[in-house]
């Protein structure tokens, strides 16, 4: 019973402070997966610049190209290839054959895609520039006259936190 209840106590110490560290953490840009062509996926007679128009595509981000693998491709291609649909040397060969191809952004450039088989010249390719992403945003300064939420909050953070800490040693100490 002992040996179970020190278990319990060092999961449970752990827990503690993960939650805190996790809460703790600033927040971040996350990766976003994008289906190339939304709902329409990689096919013809979709217009795949008004697809990429208005997005903001960042290192760490991927593309998921959906599509009927007996007859399209995903080529990736340099610009003069992207512009005159010519798949014969491609840069890279996206194409696994399930027809669920992922590509990930992760140089910053602009990506020129294709698909061979005369597809491109009837609308199936994409250019998407890769950006890296935007710094975290910064608090803005406050007034030493005015409270600010951080030190309303600061009590209450630190003492969990301290407790966890505790928690964490004292069961590091049973385990001796």
């Amino acid at each position: 019973m002992e040996g179970l209840r020190r278990g319990i106590g060092w999961w449970a110490a752990a827990a503690m402070l993960t939650c805190a560290v996790v809460l703790m953490m600033p927040p971040e840009v996350s990766a976003v997966r994008y289906i190339v062509g939304a709902s329409m996926g990689w096919t013809s007679n979709v217009n795949y610049t008004v697809w990429a128009q208005g997005k903001q595509f960042y290192l760490g981000d991927w593309l998921f190209f959906v599509y009927d693998r007996n007859q399209m491709n995903v080529l990736e291609v340099n610009s003069t290839d992207y512009e005159n649909c010519i798949s014969d040397h491609p840069l890279h060969n996206w194409t696994t054959g399930a027809g669920r191809d992922v590509v990930p952004l992760n140089v910053t450039k602009t990506y020129y895609f294709i698909s061979g088989k005369g597809f491109c010249f009837g609308g199936m390719k994409v250019a998407v520039h890769v950006e890296k992403p935007p710094p975290p945003p910064t608090a803005s300064p406050q007034k030493s006259d005015s409270p600010s939420l951080l030190n309303s909050f600061r009590g209450q953070i630190f003492v969990p936190v301290l407790f966890a800490v505790a928690a964490v040693w004292d069961s590091f100490l049973l385990l001796l």
